[in-house]
């Protein structure tokens, strides 16, 4: 049986405010996407409560889940249950994956990403999370280098159940990573600054696991 194709996973901007509901609803709208991660500046409980709220609509109607992660300090459980959300997303705190996966239970999915090492990798992996990232931006906006995340995947993918998500920097990463076996790729930047807008990058994201599928 060949193995199914990896899905569309998005990563937005850092959002101050809802003003980018119509691009996430543009980005949706442009082929499959099996989830997007909602990037929530920091800001008081009832700000980004509200401002989940107002955003999840948008990538929930097209039939993606909503992810959540707070740039700061908030009690992403709380937020995610009052804001609508469907899971949270962490970036390498094992303890706080741990205590979310606990509070949450099988209610919302919990991902975690920030991984510096396979130790870190398999640690995460224990605690539950639902997913594991590889290779997305760091906080200074940095990113490692598309060998090593395709590295990294592939070594996971080969060798472990719960499901990883390996970043592209670029649509024409998509191709190469969606080589490795990762049930999932996300596209941030190379989505939200396309020429033609975010569902032709989609539609084009779409079609290289298409060609990779087709020619593996």
């Amino acid at each position: 049986m060949a193995e199914p194709s990896p899905r569309l996973y998005l990563v937005s901007p850092l959002l101050e405010d809802a003003s980018f509901a119509p691009r996430l609803a543009e980005a949706c709208g442009g082929g499959h996407v099996a989830a997007v991660l909602l990037r929530l500046a920091a800001a008081d409980e009832r700000t980004l409560v509200n401002r989940a709220k107002a955003l999840c609509p948008a990538v929930q109607e097209s039939g993606a889940a909503a992810l959540i992660s707070v740039d700061g300090k908030a009690d992403l459980a709380a937020v995610a249950a009052r804001g609508g959300a469907d899971g949270i997303h962490v970036r390498g705190d094992v303890a706080l994956a741990r205590d979310l996966r606990e509070r949450l239970k099988a209610d919302r999915a919990v991902g975690a990403g920030g991984i510096r090492t396979r130790d870190d990798a398999m640690t995460l992996g224990e605690a539950g999370v639902d997913y594991l990232m590889f290779g997305e931006p760091r906080p200074d906006g940095s990113l490692p280098s598309l060998d090593s995340v395709t590295e990294r995947a592939a070594w996971w993918a080969e060798i472990f159940e719960t499901p990883c998500v390996a970043f592209a920097p670029s649509l024409e990463a998509v191709g190469p990573l969606a080589a490795t076996g990762a049930e999932f790729i996300a596209l941030g930047d190379a989505v939200w600054s396309h020429p033609e807008g975010p569902a032709a990058a989609v539609a084009a994201a779409s079609q290289a696991i298409a060609r990779q599928e087709a020619g593996s």
